[in-house]
């Protein structure tokens, strides 16, 4: 998978992408990082100049849509060479839908997604119209650019990248799989400030401890994401007790 990001701070994503699972991914082809700085577009040659003043006032800069717009046209002719298939193009911003675990694993399913990062106080309309794909929050509250959120649904994204992960099974069983957060987990030692590592796990009984662990992740989705666990609920509506016959 290749990611693309339009950014005015290229340094920022590669530094940050390069470490960990994502560097390690990167670095046995598994993925691949494409940070553009939207100045190199500008047509300021003289001072790189991507923002200006808001018609009708207000506080604030805007970023222009002509340096994304040929950002983005350069892009997406690397990518043409190789498919006929648009790009997808998410704009980071608080107005989008919400980042999740079933959106990361649709977009893991991609071969090349571009990321628009905003900066000052946003980015011309105009351009949004003619490349945005799709529009996509981390949460409701504002950063100051389009970056690190960027860089968080690339990490969600990566990781459910076949090969990425050395445990295929790791990202089955993590937080948010079939809308149940993940189950207490224990390592050595055995018992650490009179606190003592569950026996079931200690058991050898793996049918039994996949089903300690499933109710484990139950009662915390209950208690912690009551949402979560209204939508898990839901796809499992509890099965009605059998009648007892009468003698």
């Amino acid at each position: 998978m290749n990611f693309h990001i339009m950014t005015l701070f290229p340094e920022m994503i590669q530094q940050s992408l390069s470490n960990s699972i994502t560097g390690r991914a990167s670095d046995k082809g598994y993925i691949s990082f494409n940070a553009v700085n939207i100045r190199d577009y500008t047509n300021d040659y003289k001072h790189h100049k991507v923002d200006d003043y808001t018609y009708g006032g207000g506080a604030g800069m805007l970023m222009q849509a002509q340096p994304i717009y040929d950002c983005y046209l350069s892009i997406k002719n690397k990518i043409s060479e190789k498919t006929d298939k648009k790009p997808r193009v998410i704009y980071v911003t608080p107005q989008g839908s919400v980042f999740n675990q079933k959106m990361a694993a649709e977009l893991a399913k991609e071969e090349d997604i571009i990321f628009l990062c905003g900066h000052y106080e946003g980015v011309d309309e105009r351009v949004l119209e003619e490349i945005v794909t799709e529009y996509v929050s981390i949460g409701d509250y504002v950063l100051t650019g389009g970056e690190l959120p960027a860089m968080v649904m690339i990490d969600a994204i990566s990781r459910l990248v076949p090969g990425v992960l050395s445990n295929d099974e790791s990202a089955m069983t993590e937080s948010f799989n079939n809308n149940l957060l993940e189950y207490p987990q224990y390592s050595r030692p055995e018992e650490w400030m009179g606190k003592k590592v569950p026996a079931i796990l200690l058991s050898g009984d793996h049918k039994k401890v996949d089903e300690w662990r499933l109710e484990q992740s139950i009662i915390r989705t209950k208690e912690r994401r009551p949402d979560l666990y209204e939508k898990w609920l839901l796809e499992n509506p509890p099965k009605p007790e059998k009648k007892k016959r009468k003698r």
